[in-house]
């Protein structure tokens, strides 16, 4: 019996947490861009799926809503590919919080995920995920601060 109330209120929790996506459309459509019920409820689903694989736990509403947000504008996102977009950042976001050892809030690490997505990845999630957020994880493993940048003077490219 206590497993099926565990189980149920996860239900209920998570069509909450798709509810709550949902109405990030009242801002994003401005944008173009509007989730269904059921893309909201498969952004939960890779919410809880990316915490188990990387080992994490999380209380409250998570970090959906703010990728949304923060990612709403970009030039890279339509709404062929808005939804998939918003999947493979969630992924991205918990396996680098994991990365950073978590010395760098959630909102920075967003922060730098959108800059680098629209700057210098050029839209690119292979970029992102196999350049900057692997720089800037490495900084923060060597005691750096995570948005060092490095010149490399012979060919002009950034470290």
């Amino acid at each position: 019996m206590g497993f099926e109330l565990i189980s149920f209120s996860s239900g209920l929790v998570e069509k909450q947490a798709a509810q709550e996506i949902v109405r990030c459309n009242d801002y994003t459509e401005q944008f173009g861009l509007v989730l269904t019920q059921q893309q909201a409820a498969q952004l939960v689903q890779t919410r809880s799926d990316s915490l188990r694989q990387n080992g994490r736990i999380e209380f409250g509403g998570g970090v959906i809503d703010k990728i949304i947000r923060e990612f709403c504008d970009s030039p890279y996102l339509c709404a062929d590919n808005y939804a998939q977009t918003l999947q493979e950042l969630i992924e991205l976001f918990y396996a680098f919080k994991n990365e950073t050892m978590d010395r760098v809030p959630d909102d920075d690490l967003i922060y730098f995920m959108k800059s680098a997505f629209d700057g210098v990845c050029g839209g690119s999630l292979e970029l992102l995920a196999d350049r900057e957020l692997y720089r800037m994880a490495k900084n923060v493993r060597s005691g750096l601060p995570y948005n060092y940048v490095q010149e490399n003077k012979e060919d002009g490219y950034a470290l």
